[in-house]
């Protein structure tokens, strides 16, 4: 594959900056941080590829550099070595363009001017808007319509297919679409939202990417996201999904789609959070029924009867879906203004330091946690979103890879009744397909313990 040399100024976002500016953003780029800058940077640019393993797309690119240029009216880009595929005619495309500059504000610019390793509690929030106002995130002259989907990343041509429908359905009724950024459940819902967009003449129609960097290496953002941004870890990304969306729709996935369901029903356990309203639909084609039939089991099992309350099922009926999904914005619509709350970011929902408490998967970690009946069910869902997020680690993030080859699959212990139906889940992902296994030796990342 041939490689591009190339300098690009920015357009539209941090395109004016003071010398005291450029100058912080140079210090910046000289620190601990520039791997992880020029990693991310290198998985932008390979926005429409599908990465088996992170690490092989770091080692084909390993002469890639990207630098850092000061002029007189701000900062350029030099890439060096750049995939060929991020650019036609010689010219990067603008989408790609739009995406380097996003990791630049997000990974660098926030860094600079951000304490982004913040404490649990109310300053972890507000870390959470700063980072999603520094990105033109909140739009305060907007109603209620932003819909969170989450899915996986590598699921069957049929289930793809059905994302694109429910879609389509919710960008007719006006609605946008904020995902994880990468392919499949994440690339369909935008696709199809797309066209109903286009339909309707809608020209601002948003397809917003939250990511992190653990992530993005393995998911880079798919080409439909206009507006990326890049969260510090997995904690704050999962933050910025729920006090941004209005309404959440789960297509079949993984177990990176089951830590997303945990973080979520948890929240919703809460006592405080019971009487908000939080639209949450779990959807897909009728080749997906036994999937949901097992989450939901599943659900039931670890957390009790009540959290089917929290949800509703629709199978095959992307059109019933979307209605599901308008009717319940309007209830949030309804909710926030009686009590004069922000449509642009739920300040109202209570999460607890837990969940914003960083959790970084190691052998240690995975083995200590607290899957017994011992607690309540909202702290238990809390528990086996760690879990699931540490599976997700040691199947793609490079780190977490690294561990597995290192120290053997990480081991899981507690109560035989949560055990015994996780792994049964778990090898029902394995069997499906969907989840990831490790290119090298094709076993899971884990062990489930009794």
């Amino acid at each position: 594959m041939e490689r591009v040399n190339i300098k690009l100024s920015p357009k539209g976002q941090l395109d004016v900056l003071s010398k005291r500016e450029v100058q912080r953003l140079l210090d910046s780029s000289q620190t601990g941080l520039y791997h992880l800058y020029r990693n991310c940077s290198l998985a932008v640019l390979n926005t429409g590829t599908d990465p088996d393993d992170p690490r092989r797309m770091l080692a084909s690119f390993s002469d890639f550099e990207i630098e850092l240029l000061q002029q007189d009216r701000g900062i350029r880009l030099e890439l060096k070595q750049a995939p060929e595929t991020a650019f036609v005619n010689g010219k990067i495309l603008t989408g790609i363009r739009e995406h380097l500059f996003a990791v630049l504000r997000d990974i660098l610019y926030v860094n600079a001017y951000m304490q982004t390793e913040l404490p649990p509690g109310e300053g972890f929030t507000h870390g959470v808007f700063d980072i999603l106002r520094n990105a033109n995130v909140l739009r305060t002259d907007t109603s209620p319509k932003v819909v969170v989907c989450w899915g996986g990343h590598n699921i069957p041509r049929g289930e793809y297919e059905y994302t694109k429908d429910v879609g389509y359905q919710m960008g007719l009724r006006g609605l946008d679409i904020c995902t994880g950024c990468g392919d499949g459940a994440m690339k369909g819902p935008m696709k199809g939202a797309a066209i109903g967009h286009a339909k309707q003449r809608i020209k601002t129609g948003r397809y917003l990417g939250i990511s992190e960097p653990g992530i993005i290496g393995a998911e880079p953002p798919n080409p439909i996201v206009n507006e990326l941004v890049i969260l510090p870890d997995i904690e704050m990304r999962l933050e910025a999904f729920v006090r941004t969306g209005h309404a959440f729709v789960v297509f079949p996935g993984g177990v990176g789609t089951a830590e997303e369901i945990f973080y979520l029903v948890g929240l919703l356990l809460r006592e405080g959070n019971r009487q908000m309203p939080f639209p949450l639909i779990f959807t897909g084609p009728e080749s997906a029924r036994a999937y949901f039939e097992k989450i939901d089991a599943f659900l039931l099992q670890t957390l009790g009867g009540s959290v089917r309350s929290l949800y509703t099922i629709v199978i095959g009926d992307a059109e019933a879906a979307a209605e599901l999904v308008l009717d319940g914005i309007r209830q949030v619509r309804k909710f926030r203004r009686a009590r004069g709350d922000a449509y642009y970011f739920n300040w109202s929902l209570e999460v607890p330091e837990a969940l914003q408490t960083r959790f970084v998967p190691t052998h240690e970690s995975m083995a200590a946690l607290n899957l017994t009946r011992a607690q309540s069910a909202a702290d238990l869902s809390f528990e086996l979103r760690k879990a699931f997020s540490g599976i997700v680690a040691g199947s793609i993030k490079a780190q977490g890879l690294a561990q597995i080859e290192a120290h053997g699959p990480f081991q899981l212990r507690g109560d035989p009744e949560i055990m015994t139906p996780l792994a049964e889940l778990l090898q029902d992902f394995v069997d499906q397909k969907r989840l990831t296994l490790p290119i090298d030796n094709a076993k899971p990342c884990y062990e489930v313990v009794d």
